[in-house]
Parts: C-alpha cells; sequence; structure tokens
C-alpha cells in the first residue's frame, strides 16, 4: 500500500485537487515503472536509485526529482523506483534485496513500522556513521521526537534513517450535524487542541446524534487485521494507561525481555468500553453508566478506514477515526465533497491524564503513530551522492515542498506555523489538531515477532468488543498467547 495508507488496508490516495492537476501532466522522464525485483536495472546508468512511493512516483516523479535536486542535491542524477502498492509485498521485497546484497535501490523509503526490524538484522545503514555531528542534531532537535525514535537503535540510539513524513489520526466530525446540537465555532475553536475524555466526547457525541440525520456516533476501523493492533485499539489501550509491554520504553524489546501488561484493569476497561459502543443492550460487559450503548455501529468489527471514512461523508456517522487522507478525500477530492467549513478534527479522546496511567509513557490524548523514513542501503556503490540527497530532504525546502507537492505532512513541528502549510487548502485548517496528534504519538511496538502479536491482539480485541468473548477473557488469554510468543523468540 502506498505511504499515504500506512496503517491498516486503505487504497485510496489523498492528494489535493491542485496535485490532480498537476499529475495529470507529469511526464515523470526521472522515473523507473520497470518496478525490477532486485532494483539491478536502471533506466538511467549512474543516477541514484530511490525505493519510493508508486503513487507519488508515477503521478509526479519529475517534480520529486526537481525538488531534491533544487534542496542541495543539485548535479546528482535520482531515479525513482516505484515500490509494492501494497505495503507488507514491499516490506518483503526490501528484505529479499537487502539479504541478497544487492547495491541497488541506493535508498529506500520505508514505513517506520519496519525500520526497527531492518536495523536489528543489520540490513541498512548507520546514519550516525554517516552524517556530520550539525546534521544529526537537527534531526535531534527539530524533528518530531517519537517519530525520530521509530529510526533509531532502541539498544544505543544510533540514527538508521531520516523521517520524510508523519502519519497520524485525529477524531473527524460533521460540524454541521454539531451546530443542529447547538454548538458552534468557539466549541469548534477548543475541540481543536483541546482533546476531551471518552466521557466527555462520548456525551458530546450522543447529543449531536440526537439533534443530526446521523445514524450514530462513531465510524472507525475494528476488523481482525494489523490496523486494529497497531493503531484504533492501541489508542484507545494507551489513553487509558494501558499497554502491551510495560509502557513506551519497551516498545522495540528486548523481546523476551519484557514484562507483558496485558491482563490488567486498564486494558480491560478500554475493551467495556468498546463494546460498550457497539452494544444493543447492556449486559455484564458493559458500561452503560459511564457511555451511551450503540454509540458506534457493530459494523465496525468488520470495517477498515475506507468504511469509516465513507460513512461520514454518506452521513451516516457523526465522527470518524481516520487518517489525514480522510480530511482531503473528503473535503477537497470526493466525487461530492463537504464544505471545509462543515468538517472538523479534534485529537482522540483520553480514558486517564498521563499522570493516572499505570504504565509508563501512555495516558492522555493518544494517536498511533505511522509515516515513513529515507533509510541508505549499505551496499550502495554511491554512497556520497545518496547521501546528498538524505541530506536534501532534511532541509524546510523539501519538507515544504512535498507537503504542496503531494500532501505529506512535514516531520518538524515547527514547519506547521509556515505560511505555505496554514494557507494550504483544506489541510491548513486542521494543523493545529494534527499538531497535537503528532506531539501525542504512540509507535507500534514493532520487533521481529510483531506480525504473529499483531495478529493475536487483532483477533482477540474484536471477539471482545463485537461481543464474541468477555473482555476480561480476551485479556486473559491474549496475554498467555503474547508471553508464549516472546518466550519463544
Amino acid at each position: 500500500m502506498s505511504e499515504r495508507h500506512s496503517q491498516g488496508d486503505r487504497t485510496d490516495a489523498s492528494v489535493s485537487r491542485r496535485t490532480f492537476v498537476k499529475a495529470a501532466g507529469a511526464g515523470g522522464a526521472s522515473v523507473s515503472l520497470a518496478g525490477c525485483i532486485y532494483g539491478s536495472e536502471s533506466s538511467s546508468d549512474g543516477a541514484v536509485v530511490w525505493g519510493f512511493d508508486p503513487n507519488a512516483a508515477e503521478s509526479v516523479g519529475d517534480e520529486i526529482v526537481e525538488l531534491v535536486q533544487e534542496s542541495g542535491a543539485d548535479g546528482v542524477d535520482i531515479e525513482l523506483q516505484p515500490g509494492d502498492e501494497e505495503t507488507g509485498a514491499r516490506r518483503e521485497s526490501y528484505t529479499n534485496l537487502l539479504e541478497a546484497g544487492e547495491t541497488q535501490p541506493d535508498l529506500f523509503l520505508m514505513d517506520n513500522g519496519w525500520v526497527n526490524v531492518f536495523i536489528q538484522r543489520g540490513h541498512v545503514a548507520n546514519l550516525s556513521e554517516e552524517l556530520d555531528e550539525s546534521e544529526l542534531s537537527t534531526v535531534e532537535d527539530e524533528y518530531f521526537e517519537r517519530f525520530t525514535a521509530t529510526a533509531r537503535d532502541p539498544e544505543n540510539d544510533d540514527l538508521y534513517g531520516v523521517p520524510m513524513f508523519p502519519d497520524y489520526p485525529t477524531m473527524q466530525y460533521r460540524k454541521d450535524y454539531a451546530r443542529e446540537a447547538g454548538y458552534g465555532e468557539s466549541d469548534f475553536e477548543e475541540w481543536a487542541t483541546e482533546p476531551m475524555t471518552w466521557s466527555e466526547w462520548a456525551e458530546v457525541t450522543q447529543e449531536i446524534v440526537e439533534a443530526s440525520d446521523a445514524e450514530y456516533g462513531l465510524a472507525t476501523q475494528w476488523d481482525q487485521y494489523e490496523g486494529t493492533a497497531c493503531c484504533t485499539w492501541n489508542e484507545v489501550m494507551s489513553s487509558f494507561g494501558g499497554a502491551y509491554f510495560g509502557g513506551f520504553d519497551n516498545l522495540f524489546g528486548p523481546v523476551g525481555d519484557r514484562p507483558v501488561t496485558i491482563d490488567e484493569p486498564e486494558f480491560v476497561e478500554g475493551l467495556r468500553m468498546m463494546r460498550t459502543f457497539v452494544a444493543d443492550e447492556a449486559d455484564d460487559h458493559t458500561l452503560e453508566d459511564e457511555y451511551p450503548l450503540g454509540l458506534a455501529t457493530s459494523d465496525i468489527t468488520s470495517w477498515t478506514e475506507e468504511d469509516a471514512r465513507t460513512a461520514i461523508l454518506n452521513g451516516d456517522a457523526a465522527m470518524q477515526r481516520n487518517w489525514p487522507y480522510a480530511i482531503n478525500l473528503n473535503v477537497a477530492d470526493a466525487d461530492d465533497p463537504l464544505p471545509v467549513e462543515d468538517y472538523g478534527a479534534m485529537p482522540i479522546p483520553y480514558g486517564v491524564p498521563e499522570e493516572e496511567a499505570a504504565q509508563p509513557g501512555t495516558g492522555g490524548t493518544t494517536a498511533a503513530l505511522g509515516g515513513w523514513h529515507v533509510v541508505l542501503n549499505p551496499n550502495s556503490e554511491r554512497k556520497e551522492e545518496a547521501l546528498e540527497v538524505i541530506r536534501a530532504t532534511m532541509t524546510d525546502e523539501f519538507n515544504l515542498g512535498m507537503f504542496d507537492l503531494w500532501g505529506w505532512i512535514p516531520p518538524k513541528p515547527a514547519l506547521f506555523d509556515a505560511d505555505e502549510v496554514q494557507e494550504a487548502e483544506p489541510m491548513g485548517n486542521y494543523m493545529d489538531t494534527l499538531r497535537v496528534a503528532g506531539e501525542n504519538a504512540m509507535p507500534r511496538p514493532v520487533t521481529q515477532v510483531w506480525t504473529n502479536e499483531s495478529s493475536l491482539i487483532a483477533e482477540e480485541v474484536n471477539l471482545a468488543v463485537a461481543g464474541d468473548k468477555a473482555p476480561d477473557q480476551a485479556a486473559a488469554d491474549l496475554q498467555d498467547g503474547i508471553e508464549e510468543i516472546e518466550e519463544q523468540d
């Protein structure tokens, strides 16, 4: 899947109307469309080959190459080699390339959720040994800290990737529906940056549903897939002060030598809240005294991103949890888009404040962290030219240019205040909310065993919320299952 859809199984693109116009006329002369498996063939001899997002490369590849060159890599020939559209297939392809010792691509665009695995396998170059101190300080001081952490070796903090763009969700809502419930611009302004508790949010959402044409309050993603384990449930669990492995510091290992903290009250509490949201009737596992029953459609237990996005666009849902692409698509690029003045965003609600969280580094509003880094092939025969490309991507000029060209959110929080960002339509209207999300982002606990763990997590939390298993039993079974996986590594 594309970088703009790094979580779950999203397939629809999210770019501005301006980008679509540019894409229609892009010749892509600097882009290799062959997509050869091992990258041994190049459409231009002597070029730095960069494994890249297929949609961006094929649509605006010439403009991206020109932007890199204008941002400091002048004189470097660059070839963008489109990777597989599906993120798992691309990861497998890059694994095969690097295990085979191939020299190309020289650079890779990698999902932040993969990078730790490639680091642990010794498959990517240590940039702490390739960049100078001032460049390393720029990454340390100017980039989103939690995003950059996913490009570092968890054991020694060395840098193995330079962040390209982060991706993190918000709670998006229908302002037109909210106005029917008596809410107005002052409320929307407060909601944009001041997170609500889940209880407060549920009360507001229920009022909006009752006053509007919305059929239900919440559209989100809860199918048995990666997106639930890494993202939607990770957010809810973390916001209640829970964690898979005892808090933020243990996200990236060491596997088998970290606590498993799943069968805990805060974990079960989050499951019971979500069960309440989809339940038609109260039972022993719902929290109807704290949250309204049926606030979400029970269909969410088979939904991924696009299901939620279309639900709010079509007017069925008052609110949806989703990634920034959904804002762009629903406000700018849908067949029948909503006016920007009728579409709002707020930080994800929370269960307990940070100071009351049971597990370190959790609590408060939490947004699952997606996004992509650029990494260097240690076998590259054009290392110096490739490093020039990496340095060019670190400039504000490049970050702002990619936001304008392809909608990639800048990896540096200070750039959110830039005129080019604030005045962009439609995304400039949502940057304050996205900044809050970025400052409270939670990475996936990706290690070499995460694939097996995430599938088990998604299955158990899906069953609990769907009402097919008691939340406390799901937590207990999941605790046993994850402990077994950790011990086998």
